[in-house]
């Protein structure tokens, strides 16, 4: 599973950030998700972020 997050839809809330770190970070003003596959033991906490969105702006893909 990947992570995505939108940039035109990003309000950088920052909730994504502090519900899973290994996935999301703050760059600057707005939330990039890490390249790549989310690690297995971090889906949950990143399906958790994707869903505490304000704003619907993170996709988790397969």
């Amino acid at each position: 599973m990947n992570a995505y997050v939108d940039p035109d839809l990003c309000i950088g809330c920052t909730q994504c950030a502090g519900l899973c770190p290994a996935v999301f970070q703050m760059e600057g003003t707005l939330a990039v998700a890490q390249p790549g596959p989310i690690p297995p033991e971090e889906v949950p906490q990143a399906v958790d972020a994707a869903n505490a969105c304000p704003v619907s702006a993170i996709r988790i893909e397969e």
